[in-house]
């Protein structure tokens, strides 16, 4: 396949509009020998003189003519390709945004999300997928534009930042006898529990706070998504344990009762991530700071910071 240097075009669109070689090469901040050298090699490309002399002055063949505006146009277009996108063109974006993150993320901050990109992004969509096992790839092979969750990502150039820090709490239904009395470690975890499936390789806190105590719960159900737990809690007797947020949000519509839990050293952090061929594109920039802006606004958290910003 023959290759063309496209500077020739360039060279082209300025001859056309010089109407003289002295003229083009100002134009182009090159020598007049060079510009001269240029339309050579356009002559022998096209089969056609392109311009010719009248007076003091160029003029162009009728093929040079035919070719201004189609010249002008793919300059225009390559110069778009590389000009940063302004701010302003949001409202003209059409974009599918992609966030994998838990239920109760959605739950208490979808709406809020979902509100701010009718009005600054009406043309884009927001869809929410929930957390898979086995998928850590998901970021760097671009199936995932945000990734929000309890986790840390494997892979070393992934953008993190911490959102707020997230309590854990168990309920269970109303006349539970864990309920009864003060919650101890070793109670709760003679429990028949429910849990909610997590990424594979992401720790438990509370499992690594019983274990630090020689405890284990046992798990009798294991759910995909932490807003079914509270439910079949309802139903029988065991215990959920999620987040404080989204536990204490269900409890009162499904009758349940709150327990804190007393041994938990530490909650767990909910961070953002997201890959760095993102970092300068400013729709997903409006994104990643929408996301923390709608837990400010809830009262989630006092604000967020950065744990790990790789160089870009």
């Amino acid at each position: 396949m023959k290759t063309y240097d496209l500077n020739l075009l360039r060279t082209l669109d300025a001859l056309l509009a010089a109407g003289s070689v002295t003229g083009a090469a100002e134009r182009l901040h090159l020598s007049v020998p060079a510009t001269s050298h240029a339309l050579a090699r356009l002559r022998e490309l096209t089969g056609d003189p392109l311009l010719v002399r009248a007076g003091r002055r160029l003029v162009p063949t009728p093929r040079a003519v035919a070719l201004r505006e189609p010249v002008a146009q793919w300059i225009a277009q390559a110069a778009a390709l590389v000009q940063a996108p302004r701010g302003d063109d949001l409202a003209a974006t059409e974009r599918s945004f992609v966030v994998r993150a838990p239920d109760g993320f959605a739950i208490a901050f979808g709406g809020a999300l979902g509100a701010a990109l009718a009005a600054d992004m009406p043309r884009a969509q927001l869809r929410f997928v929930t957390e898979t096992q086995d998928d850590d790839g998901a970021l760097r092979d671009g199936r995932v534009d945000l990734d929000i969750g309890t986790f840390r990502p494997p892979e070393p150039e992934i953008e993190v930042v911490d959102l707020f820090p997230q309590a854990l709490i168990a309920v269970v239904r109303a006349g539970h006898p864990f309920a009864a009395r003060p919650a101890t470690a070793r109670r709760y975890a003679a429990q028949a529990h429910i849990d909610v499936q997590r990424r594979a390789g992401t720790p438990s806190a509370v499992d690594d706070a019983l274990a630090a105590l020689g405890l284990a719960r046992r798990v009798v159900l294991t759910v995909a998504h932490a807003s079914a737990a509270p439910v079949i809690a309802a139903r029988g007797d065991f215990v959920a344990t999620l987040s404080e947020r989204l536990g204490r949000a269900m409890a009162p519509g499904l009758g349940l009762v709150v327990v804190p839990l007393p041994f938990l050293p530490r909650g767990e952090t909910v961070v953002m991530a997201w890959h760095p061929r993102h970092a300068a594109d400013p729709a997903h920039a409006w994104l990643r700071r929408q996301v923390p802006a709608a837990i400010a606004a809830s009262g989630a958290a006092q604000g967020y910071r950065t744990v790990s910003a790789p160089s870009t």
